[in-house]
């Protein structure tokens, strides 16, 4: 990091709850979601004209697909591979959506309507029914314990508004399974953007989609989830009471929240670890970002810099990954170099810290709220 990137972590690692323990917490988002199917469909869209490679996301489309046993049993192999103090393993939260376009009967039925199916149907028709069975085993053993994303990682309203407009491109990523291109509908909305909200009305259906999802995701894992970061980030703050509702405790939110109103209206939030909102959820924020994919071999380094920050400050260490560092269906080495400097970064802490100790994000949010009462 840089002086003023420096400057700027340790000041906003200031506000918020502390500890004197030295608290891990690794948040993996996307698991679940389709993004790129093959290479030959990303080859395929390029010469179609679509904009697949401008800013971050191109590292999510040449690398980010639905996760197969194999990327599951690598990272698992590193987990299992380490233990701090107290015999944890380390801990990821995948920050999972539970569900899926069901693209077959959107276009049987004309795109008329939305349908959605769960992500284990998904998989099964990925050939990868074997996923559900790993996430089951890193749920038992402690190490890979899934919270909320939300139902879908897409903007359902604005994708089949574009769908049923005939908007050239939107049709184009359809007819391949894709939608995580760098859309440009008229309203700016991206579709990746589950709860971005270019018309107040839209609200609705956004409550409605939050219900369903934490239904979803009970029946899938057997619990329910108790934390919700929602996905890329623009989100309007009442859908937290449907999630309060719903039985999520904790909310994701970004240290400075652009809320978004509707009609193009947006307000600034501020927000901090263990800050309250009116529904008694506490918020959780991230301090520590760890993506090889992007970063290459500095991940390691500006992570460690930021969890030694954290720490100074008496805050636990909550580190920013995605799950496309850790596919390899699209390309192999993706998964291999990401691995070999995850297994550096946990090498790393576990030197410096001895006394780290590994959590899950509930578990962090459970120990602030029975420290906070």
């Amino acid at each position: 990091m840089n002086l003023k990137q420096q400057i700027s972590r340790n000041l906003s690692n200031i506000p918020g709850w502390r500890t004197n323990r030295k608290v891990i917490v690794i948040e993996s988002d996307d698991w679940g979601s389709i993004r790129m199917p093959s290479l030959e469909v990303l080859n395929r869209l390029l010469n179609q004209g679509l904009d697949l490679l401008t800013g971050d996301s191109a590292r999510y489309n040449q690398n980010d697909a639905l996760e197969t046993s194999e990327d599951m049993a690598a990272l698992f192999e590193v987990l299992t591979n380490f233990k701090d103090f107290k015999s944890n393993h380390p801990v990821i939260t995948p920050v999972c959506v539970v569900a899926n376009p069901d693209f077959e009967k959107i276009k049987a039925d004309k795109f008329n309507r939305y349908y959605w199916e769960p992500f284990t149907q998904t998989l099964k028709r990925n050939n990868q029914p074997g996923v559900i069975n790993l996430y089951n085993e890193g749920i038992a053993n402690g190490f890979f314990l899934p919270q909320f994303h939300g139902r879908e990682h897409l903007n359902v309203a604005e994708w089949m508004r574009a769908l049923q407009q005939n908007d050239k491109e939107a049709r184009i990523a359809f007819n391949d399974g894709v939608w995580g291109f760098n859309n440009k509908h008229p309203n700016g909305v991206m579709f990746q953007a589950a709860f971005d909200l270019p018309y107040l009305s839209d609200l609705g259906l956004q409550h409605e989609i939050i219900e369903s999802g934490l239904t979803m995701f009970e029946e899938l894992f057997g619990y329910k989830a108790t934390y919700f970061v929602p996905p890329n980030g623009p989100f309007n703050n009442s859908l937290e009471e449907t999630a309060a509702a719903n039985g999520i405790k904790y909310m994701f939110a970004s240290k400075i929240q652009t809320e978004v109103l509707g009609e193009g209206k947006t307000k600034t939030v501020f927000h901090w670890l263990a800050q309250k909102n009116k529904w008694g959820q506490l918020y959780m924020v991230r301090n520590a970002f760890f993506e090889p994919n992007q970063k290459g071999s500095a991940a390691v380094n500006n992570c460690l810099q930021e969890i030694d920050i954290a720490f100074k400050w008496g805050k636990p260490a909550v580190i920013s990954t995605h799950r496309a560092n850790f596919i390899g269906s699209l390309h192999i080495d993706n998964r291999t170099q990401s691995l070999r400097l995850f297994k550096e970064l946990l090498a790393n802490i576990l030197k410096r810290w001895p006394e780290a100790e590994f959590m899950s994000s509930d578990q962090l949010g459970s120990l602030i709220d029975h420290s906070t009462k």
